[in-house]
Parts: structure tokens; C-alpha cells; sequence
């Protein structure tokens, strides 16, 4: 089979047909990003660089085309893109895969494709999908959550002519990728390709971006009021590591943990820190508020984030320092689970390149199910 990848970025396309097993007789692909090319062609040695798409059907002509990939630029379509849509210098790059489709389905209709893009306003999505299925009927858009997959929220639009079975959740939280630390939600925030720039507390509480990892290890949090030597009375937070079990029983000699409910919650407050709603001349506060309840605060409409702190209970006023809540930014290795590819996949490049790279790309997994196609006992049917 001959696959065609546009706009490959680091060829997780690849990855995903070598995982599945597919037949490959030559691989084309189209980047230019010198970095997405060195981490593609790290972890691959097959591949026949076309570079830039404009130069694509000089380049594959008379070839016949099986599969092609692609998933172009999607910065115009994005809520970064500021809503230049087809106008973006880089989105305009879809009416070059337009072009290219076209050419390879009208020489040879068996070819399949697999498209994929952010999700954007109907009406650009509706422009996209009529476009294409002038060009073959059959097509039809998905909306796929990564989720299902893997421990990240990322919605994706697919265009596709395979038919595919989706699979059932596999149940995987962040907590399970995690190298070290806590987190305070199952799945992570969608991976973007400016998470090299490192996150923050205001924007993981307030823009719900770039998620973050607490601080990690046995944390003690408080002591408790019981007779005996002070190691006997440490409470350790339920989020970190256990103490080290001993032998000795009762005598309240079993490690004690503790979990705290918080909230992040905006405020006036005074210098002494006391609550002053109605003074509307104090501007208002992100606090962190750490109650002693083992019950999580209600969640409702309100712009208010729960969360659980190790920090003693008590009202502090800043919530987005890092002596409220200490944090890290995902790792690279991470990263690459959160797309669920090998953990070394970005090997090649720094880690700000890695990024880019992973926060532009594919989820590994979800490619999968749907090259792969139906399933009737052990026949693929695509």
C-alpha cells in the first residue's frame, strides 16, 4: 500500500500503521518544520520526504495512492487563531490538501482518507466537510474525544471513509501517567502546542489550560491530639505517599492521613485577610480556602474550583503563588502518554521542541481504531 501523510508533524500516522500492522510499500510525507521532520524520522526509516504541500502532486504523480493522512494547519480555526478561519496564512494550507485529494481520488476513487482538525464553529466545520464530500460522498465528520483512549480531554473532528468500531473507555486517568506528584481531576487538559511556555496557576484555574501536577511525596498536614512520642501524632495527606508500614499494632501507632477540601474563590479582602464583600473599593482576590470537611465543596454553576490541599485549614489570599499550591508543568515523557505514544518518542529534539511537537499532533490511539476499521472476528473489513 502507498500512504500519503500531509502536514505529517512528528508521523504519529506512522507510528499508528506500524503498531497496527498494516502494509506498507512507500511512505510519503509532506512537513517542513525541521524539528517534527528529525523526531519523524528518529523513530522511523522509511520515510519519503515530499516537503512543502504545494510541491505534493508534482511529486506523486502516476503514483497510485491507498490512504491519505492529513491533518493541516489548524491555528485559523482555533480560539488562538482569532478567528481568521480560511484567511490564517497557515489554515489556507487545506485548500492545498483540497487540491491534492482531489487529483489522487479522480486517478483512483479506492484511495481512502482520514482527516482530522480542531473543533471550530459549524460553519467552518460545514465548509470543510461539504468541500470534501463534493470530492467523494461517502465521507462522513466524527467528533471524537481522546478521553476515551487515553488520560487527556482532546475533541477532534475526523473526516473519514473508513468505518470503524469505537472502542469503549479504558478507564485511564491522569493519575495513572503521571511520572510523580498529585492531580486534582481525572483527565488532563487538552495538550496545546504552546505548553512549552510552561503553565501557571492562573491559567490552569482560570483558562482551564496547560495542566499542572502538584506537589508530590508524603506530605504531613497537621498533628494530631493524642497522647505519646510526636512521630505517633504526624497526619499525613491522603494525596501523597503512605509513611512506611511497621509491625506494631494499635496503639495508635498506624500512619494517619488526612484529606482536606479547598476551594479557589474570589474575594475582597482587607490586609488583615477578613472578608469584605461589600466593600466594593478592595479589588477582588483569588483565595485559596482550606476547610477541615473530608467532603468535597459542592460543585455548581459558579466559576469556583475544588480541589484538595495539603496545606493546614485556613484562608489564604493569594491562590495562584507557589506557597499556596506547589506545582510542575507534564513532562515531555508524559506528554508523549498523554498522546499515547512511546515514552521516548520525542527523544530527538529539547523538550520545548517536544512540546510543539506533541500538543500539534496526533493521539496515537484513536488513529488506530480508526485505520483499523471493523472488526468480524478477525477480518478487517477496510
Amino acid at each position: 500500500m502507498n500512504w500519503l501523510n500531509l502536514c505529517s508533524g512528528g508521523e504519529t500516522g506512522r507510528q499508528s500503521v506500524k503498531e497496527l500492522g498494516l502494509p506498507v510499500s512507500n511512505w510519503f510525507t509532506s512537513e517542513i518544520d525541521k524539528f517534527a521532520i528529525k523526531v519523524a524520522d528518529d523513530n522511523h526509516d522509511d520515510l519519503v520526504h515530499l516537503g512543502d504541500i504545494r510541491t505534493v502532486i508534482d511529486k506523486t504523480k502516476n503514483i497510485p495512492i491507498d490512504v491519505i493522512l492529513c491533518g493541516s494547519p489548524c491555528q485559523g480555526f482555533s480560539v488562538a487563531g482569532k478567528g481568521l478561519n480560511f484567511e490564517h496564512p497557515q489554515s489556507k494550507l487545506f485548500f492545498e490538501f483540497v487540491k491534492i485529494y482531489k487529483y489522487h481520488y479522480e486517478r483512483f476513487p479506492q484511495c481512502k482518507l482520514l482527516f482530522e482538525n480542531v473543533r471550530m464553529k459549524k460553519e467552518w466545520q460545514d465548509i470543510i466537510l461539504n468541500t470534501l464530500q463534493e470530492i467523494n460522498p461517502k465521507l462522513k465528520l466524527y467528533m471524537i474525544n481522546s478521553s476515551i483512549v487515553s488520560a487527556q480531554n482532546r475533541l477532534r473532528m475526523y473526516i473519514t471513509d473508513f468505518e470503524f468500531d469505537t472502542p469503549d473507555d479504558r478507564g485511564i486517568k491522569l493519575k495513572d501517567i503521571v511520572e510523580c506528584g498529585c492531580v486534582d481531576r481525572e483527565k488532563s487538559y487538552c495538550l496545546d502546542a504552546n505548553y512549552w511556555k510552561g503553565g501557571n496557576l492562573k491559567m490552569y484555574f482560570e483558562k482551564s489550560r496547560r495542566q499542572l501536577v502538584f506537589k508530590e511525596g508524603c506530605q504531613q498536614v497537621g498533628v494530631a491530639d493524642l497522647n505519646g512520642h510526636d512521630i505517633l501524632k504526624r497526619v499525613y495527606s491522603v494525596e501523597g505517599k503512605s509513611p512506611t508500614l511497621n509491625t506494631c499494632g494499635g496503639g495508635n501507632r498506624e500512619p494517619k492521613i488526612l484529606c482536606k477540601s479547598a476551594s479557589i474563590t474570589g474575594r475582597r479582602l482587607d490586609r488583615d485577610g477578613v472578608r469584605k464583600d461589600n466593600d466594593l473599593s478592595i479589588p477582588i482576590t483569588q483565595a485559596l480556602e482550606v476547610s477541615d470537611s473530608d467532603k468535597s465543596r459542592c460543585l455548581s454553576t459558579i466559576t469556583k474550583d475544588t480541589v484538595v490541599s495539603p496545606l493546614p485549614v485556613g484562608r489564604y489570599p493569594n491562590a495562584y503563588t507557589d506557597s499556596a499550591l506547589q506545582w510542575r508543568k507534564l513532562t515531555v515523557k508524559e506528554c508523549c502518554r498523554l498522546q499515547t505514544l512511546p515514552d521516548d518518542y520525542c527523544k530527538a529534539v529539547s523538550n520545548s521542541q517536544a512540546y510543539k511537537i506533541l500538543g500539534n499532533g496526533w493521539t496515537n490511539e484513536v488513529i488506530k481504531f480508526i485505520l483499523k476499521g471493523k472488526q468480524h472476528g478477525n477480518d478487517r473489513t477496510n
